[in-house]
C-alpha cells in the first residue's frame, strides 16, 4: 500500500512520477566518497541509472522494550539508537517504500539491489521491493556461526539475518559470477545460505572508550561474497546505510567504486579513518573465472573441422550406457529402434536418454588416454586457445 498525501491516493506509477527533480546526467559521481546527510534526500541528488549495485542494510526497527541485561545482571549493548526507532509499522513502511525508490531510480538497468533485515522488519522490505517492480532472485539466510545468545530464554536464538538479492527488472541482465563462487567453494554450487561469524575480535571497530564504533558492524566476509558474486571491478556500489563503512572497505579492497550515504559524523569519521587503512588488492589479481555463458561460442562442429575428433569416432553415454558415431559434418549417429538417427549432440543425448533435453557436451564422452572425458573437454581446450590469440 502506497502512503497518503492530501487525501489523494496515488498510484505507484504516479508517485515515481512527482518526486523531486533529478541531478543532471552529467554530473560526475561521487565516487569513492561518503555522503553525509540524509540517505533518500542524498540518493535523489544522483543521476538515474548511475550506480551497478545498492547494498542497503537500513533500520531494522528493533522495537526493543527496555534494557537487556546477561544473567550476571551486566548490560547488552544493544541496539536502542534514535535512527533504528519509528512511530509505527506505517511510517517505516514509508520509509521504506521512498528509499527504495530512489535505490531502483539509480541503478543501471543491468544492475541489482541487497537488503539485509531481520525478522522484525525483512518481510515487510520483502513486500515493498516487489510492489516497487524488483524481481527477487534469491533470498540468503545469513547463518551466524557465533550469534549472540538470547538472554532471557523465551525464545529461540537469533543465529541468522535475511539478505534479499533482487534484480531492477525481470527482465534485467544482471551479473551472477556463477564460475567465481563455485571456484571459490571447491567446484561445488554456492548454496543460498552462508555460514559467516558475526563482527568480532580486530575487525570489530572501537571507539575512544572502548565500546562498539557501530552497534550494527556487518563483517567484511559478507560484504566480500556479495560483491565477488554480482559485481565486476570498476562497478559502483551504493550504500544508503554506511555506518562503520564495511561496503567501502571491501570495494576498495577488490577494485570496486563505493559511494556511501550516511547523516552520523561519527561513524562517517570512522569509516573514512578505516578506508583509508585498506591496501588494494593488485589488479592483476581480480578477475573472476569467467562464466560459460559468457566465453565464446564453440560449435561441436568446430571440433570437428579442427581434427580434435576425426569422422567416425566413437561417442559414449555415462559407463557406456550409449553410443553415437561423430559424423563429418559435426552431427552425430546413433542406433534407434527404427535403425540409425542422425542429429546434433544435444538431440541424440535426448533421444537416447528419452527426456525432453540434454546437453549434449556434458552426457557425450570421448576416449582419452587416461579414460573417458566429456567432449566439453574439446571445447574448453578451443576457447583457451582463442583466448591466447586475442591477447
Amino acid at each position: 500500500m502506497t502512503t497518503k498525501k492530501k487525501k489523494k491516493k496515488k498510484t505507484k506509477s504516479a508517485a515515481l512520477k512527482t518526486r523531486a527533480p533529478r541531478a543532471a546526467a552529467k554530473t560526475p559521481l561521487p565516487l569513492d566518497e561518503i555522503l553525509e546527510g540524509d540517505c533518500i534526500a542524498a540518493m535523489r541528488a544522483l543521476p538515474d541509472a548511475c550506480v551497478d549495485l545498492v547494498f542497503a542494510d537500513p533500520p531494522y526497527n528493533l522495537q526493543l522494550g527496555g534494557d537487556l541485561t546477561r544473567p550476571d545482571n551486566s548490560r547488552v549493548d544493544g541496539v536502542d539508537d534514535a535512527w533504528d526507532r519509528f512511530d509505527s509499522f506505517a511510517a517505516y513502511d514509508a520509509f521504506t517504500r521512498e528509499w527504495l525508490a530512489e535505490a531502483r531510480r539509480v541503478l543501471k538497468p543491468d544492475g541489482a539491489l541487497w537488503v539485509i533485515g531481520s525478522y522484525h522488519n525483512i518481510f515487510r522490505v520483502g513486500t515493498a521491493v516487489q510492489d516497487l517492480g524488483f524481481w527477487i532472485l534469491n533470498d540468503i539466510i545469513w547463518n551466524k556461526t557465533n550469534p549472540m545468545p538470547n538472554f532471557r530464554g523465551a525464545r529461540f536464538t537469533n543465529a541468522h539475518e535475511t539478505l534479499v538479492w533482487a534484480a531492477r527488472s525481470k527482465e534485467a541482465r544482471y551479473t551472477f559470477n556463477y564460475a567465481a563462487l563455485k571456484t571459490a567453494n571447491d567446484d561445488l554450487q554456492m548454496r543460498s545460505d552462508w555460514s559467516l561469524p558475526i563482527c568480532t575480535g580486530n575487525e570489530r571497530l572501537k571507539g575512544a572508550a572502548g565500546r562498539k564504533a557501530h552497534p550494527t558492524q556487518k563483517p567484511e566476509a559478507l560484504l566480500y561474497r556479495v560483491l565477488i558474486a554480482t559485481t565486476n571491478p570498476g562497478d559502483v556500489a551504493l550504500d544508503p546505510f554506511f555506518g562503520s563503512g564495511t561496503t567501502g572497505a571491501v570495494a576498495k579492497l577488490l577494485g570496486r567504486r563505493f559511494i556511501g550515504i550516511e547523516r552520523d559524523p561519527d561513524y562517517i569519521a570512522a569509516a573514512r579513518a578505516r578506508i583509508a587503512r585498506v591496501e588494494p588488492a593488485p589488479v592483476e589479481d581480480l578477475a573472476v573465472a569467467p562464466s560459460k555463458r559468457a566465453a565464446p561460442r564453440v560449435p561441436f562442429g568446430a571440433v570437428v573441422e579442427r581434427g580434435l575428433l576425426r569422422p567416425g569416432a566413437k561417442l559414449y553415454a555415462p559407463q557406456k550406457k550409449h553410443e553415437a558415431r561423430v559424423r563429418a559434418d559435426g552431427s552425430i549417429a546413433v542406433r534407434g529402434p527404427d535403425g540409425e538417427v542422425q542429429g546434433s549432440i544435444h538431440k541424440m543425448g535426448a533421444l537416447v536418454e528419452k527426456a525432453p533435453a540434454c546437453n549434449g557436451w556434458t552426457y557425450w564422452h570421448f576416449e582419452a588416454k587416461t579414460g573417458l572425458k566429456p567432449i566439453d573437454f574439446l571445447r574448453e581446450k578451443m576457447r583457451r586457445e582463442m583466448g591466447r590469440q586475442a591477447s
